[in-house]
């Protein structure tokens, strides 16, 4: 399948997708929010759920973690509209609580699909649980940030990057450099030069171990 007939197969995965009712979500939600972007993106994001503003404008990462997503992607020469953008779940929780194992579950079969049609060849997984549903194991993202992994998925191989969630440097700001940093090495994984050569990943300092990854919480994206 080529890149326009996978584009208009996406653009209709999408328009059934959003009469989903296969989990308690559909029941609070206002609108299912799908993914967003170049459908034929070589760079894929996988967050966790649409938040506040998610929820009433329809489209992933448009609130402030957003916003700091789309300053990471500019200080590696990279806009939002060359990337794909979702979540593992398509419609919030109520109160941006944690996702449930079951609307997972539920809703993992959505993002598989994106997933195939788009073709990427980097994931980037932001955050616990994007990086534990993609990579099949249960490690937190403390430990794997900016450690790219083979995987496959879906029966393509994908190299998946995991990445802390953005709404972690609006909680703790000293995330911020450790996403700079990691954000960095994109380019080099993508087959572009990047210049200067980005550094390993840092030691995260121990102070910050026992602090768990902030949930997607208060509308911030």
């Amino acid at each position: 399948m080529d890149a326009a007939a996978r584009a208009l197969e996406l653009r209709k995965y999408a328009d059934a997708a959003a009469g989903c009712a296969k989990c308690r979500l559909s029941e609070g939600r206002t609108q299912v929010v799908f993914g967003v972007g170049d459908p034929d993106s070589d760079l894929m994001f996988v967050g966790e759920a649409p938040g506040f503003h998610e929820d009433k404008q329809g489209y992933p990462f448009v609130g402030q973690a957003g916003k700091l997503l789309d300053r990471l992607l500019e200080g590696i020469g990279l806009s939002r509209a060359e990337t794909y953008i979702a979540n593992v779940l398509k419609c919030r929780p109520p109160g941006n609580r944690d996702p449930g194992p079951d609307e997972i579950e539920s809703c993992e079969p959505h993002l598989f699909r994106q997933l195939e049609l788009v073709q990427p060849r980097v994931v980037a997984s932001l955050g616990n649980f994007a990086t534990k549903l993609l990579s099949g194991k249960q490690i937190g993202i403390t430990r794997v940030h900016g450690q790219e992994q083979q995987v496959t998925i879906g029966g393509r191989s994908v190299l998946l990057f995991p990445l802390y969630h953005p709404a972690a440097a609006l909680y703790t700001p000293a995330m911020l450099k450790v996403l700079e940093i990691d954000f960095a090495r994109l380019p080099a994984l993508l087959g572009t030069p990047a210049e200067p050569e980005a550094p390993a990943p840092p030691a995260i300092d121990p102070a910050l171990l026992g602090q768990p990854e902030p949930a997607v919480q208060l509308g911030l994206f």
